[in-house]
């Protein structure tokens, strides 16, 4: 074995080593959740890696499979703040910001924070509200801070928005601009259960909503910590390079109009590290990557043709994917 190899294996060695405590604590987490949202095993392994990253995530399906418990499971077994924002069409951009009132007695402006104001922020059935209130979420959920009259407000840490969302095709949606859907890490589906756990689930609401007694796993400054070690995650050259490589044949294939961006790739590369984390692994490997690509890109490109819809850009994707050699 010659030094190089040597200096990686102990720097690899010594990562693991530091990391055992908070592999701990992402492990019992994840046992939390999955007690709770029986059957998505790999779905709650996915939004831990949307957290654990530092991003947002987006739940699309129809109503009552399980969106809204998943983001308040996630919020409550952390002991940080938690606000809900049910998302209307009568919804104000100041209802998630905050606004400024003018205060007689003093005779100056005091800022109301909005409720986006918080570590957990569950944006419920987001695609209810017009574009015009979905538009407040750019900058918090960019560069975690609001601007209002002026004024710039730095969000607490951690911060992260879970939104829900039902199918365009229910009545009363609305499309979610891409500007909107490029800021969250992942758009992942719950789907149905499957009967057995279904019948669980029966049993186990028989006395309340179970995510009423959960008890939290960690404070939201463990989470920090988590956060802080998953960008020490090392990801090689090459598994960086096959993600550009897989980003720009989104950009020049005649299948998208809209190929992914920056940002995109971006993201890309921190969920492979939070992946690689969740394993327990102080580096990333190529199928980090590739198990991935799907939910991290596919609501991030516009097929050519208006009426593409999600399946089509998740295979579009897959295509992609598939024509690019994983690293060795």
């Amino acid at each position: 074995m010659d030094t190089k190899t040597k200096t990686q294996n102990n720097t690899g060695s010594s990562a693991a080593a530091s990391f055992e405590s908070l592999y701990q604590v992402a492990d019992d987490l994840q046992n939390k959740i999955n007690s709770v949202i029986l059957g998505k095993q790999s779905i709650v392994r996915l939004c831990l890696t949307a957290l654990f990253a530092g991003e947002h995530l987006l739940l699309e399906d129809v109503p009552g499979v399980g969106k809204t418990m998943m983001g308040k499971t996630i919020a409550q077994s952390i002991n940080g703040k938690f606000n809900r924002i049910q998302f209307t069409p009568d919804l104000l951009p100041s209802d998630i910001t905050g606004s400024s009132t003018y205060n007689v007695k003093t005779n100056e402006f005091i800022f109301n924070k909005g409720a986006i104001f918080s570590n957990f922020v569950l944006a419920d059935e987001i695609n209810r509200a017009p574009p015009r209130t979905q538009s407040a979420l750019l900058e918090v959920m960019s560069d975690n801070q609001v601007s209002v009259d002026g004024q710039t407000y730095v969000m607490d840490s951690p911060f992260m928005v879970i939104a829900t969302q039902n199918p365009y095709e229910f009545e009363g949606t609305y499309t979610l601009p891409e500007s909107q859907l490029d800021r969250f890490l992942m758009r992942l589906s719950m789907g149905y259960p499957d009967r057995e756990f279904e019948s669980d689930i029966l049993f186990n609401h028989r006395g309340g909503d179970p995510v009423d007694e959960i008890e939290p796993v960690c404070s939201g400054q463990m989470i920090q910590q988590i956060q802080d070690a998953v960008r020490n995650i090392t990801v090689e050259d090459s598994i960086a390079g096959y993600i550009m490589d897989v980003v720009n044949r989104t950009r020049q294939s005649q299948q998208f109009s809209v190929g992914v961006s920056t940002r995109g790739a971006l993201a890309w590369y921190r969920a492979v590290q939070a992946m690689a984390f969740l394993e327990h692994r102080s580096y990333a490997i190529p199928d980090d990557a590739k198990e991935l690509a799907t939910k991290v890109l596919s609501h991030r490109v516009q097929m050519a043709g208006s009426n593409a819809r999600r399946a089509e850009a998740e295979a579009a994707i897959i295509g992609e994917v598939n024509k690019v050699p994983l690293p060795s």
